[in-house]
């Protein structure tokens, strides 16, 4: 096996809960605790009332791939460097109880690790061993949840105008790969630049670039027509 390889760990290193020889907390205290419980609050609020998630998870229903709360998401202690991410292995999503304190930032985390799970559903992702396939999703990811929209670049001072919603994509989606895989900044750019026009327009589910909740809103009231009026046929 390629050294490289032997010495991956996939991103794993940055939530120490899923380190299976590490014992977990028993479920009764977890749950108990103050954080979680933030955690899993701000989880039901964001998968009840924001319409990013909410279209994200009735496309995923109509694909086949259903999410249920207490199965594919979890709240769980990470490292600082990281607010969430999905695990393909478990096909669950990681919420960093210890690193998310708003709700507007749970929306976008939920959101964003959402687009993974509906690429992994819909695009078979080869997570692992394909670099393409990755950077494709963390682009995809970074440019729907509202990570580059414009209020969210505001609040940390980054802001632009010509094609800003472009460089923004490309910044945090080289970053979220250079996170979890241990490839050269050079490489990975590489690697963006090649993915970036297919991935950057591949806009699915939401049919555009939902700037704001009410693009979000919007893109999720045609999605629910367009289901209905195909259940129908």
């Amino acid at each position: 096996m390629d050294q490289a390889k032997q010495d991956e760990d996939y991103g794993y290193g940055h939530y120490p809960a899923r380190n299976t020889a590490r014992p977990k907390m028993s479920l009764i205290r977890e749950s108990l605790g103050t954080k979680n419980h933030k955690c899993q609050f701000m989880l039901t609020l964001a998968i009840e009332t924001s319409p990013y998630a909410q279209l994200l998870l009735s496309a995923m229903k109509s694909s086949g791939c259903e999410v249920f709360r207490d199965r594919h998401f979890s709240c769980e202690d990470c490292d600082g460097t990281v607010s969430g991410g999905f695990d393909a292995a478990s096909s669950q999503i990681v919420l960093c109880q210890n690193n998310i304190h708003q709700q507007s930032h749970m929306n976008r985390v939920v959101t964003h690790e959402l687009i993974h799970a509906f690429d992994h559903c819909r695009a078979h992702v080869d997570w692992f061993n394909n670099f393409r396939h990755l950077a494709c999703s963390e682009i995809r990811a970074a440019n729907l949840s509202g990570d580059c929209a414009f209020r969210t670049e505001l609040s940390r001072f980054n802001f632009g105008l010509k094609e800003h919603q472009q460089e923004c994509v490309r910044s945090r989606a080289l970053r979220s790969i250079q996170a979890v895989r241990k490839i050269s900044r050079e490489e990975a750019q590489k690697i963006v630049d090649e993915v970036f026009p297919s991935c950057f327009n591949d806009h699915a589910p939401f049919g555009r670039i939902p700037h704001g909740k009410k693009d979000a809103k919007f893109a999720y009231r045609e999605f629910v027509k367009r289901d209905r009026y195909y259940a129908s046929l």
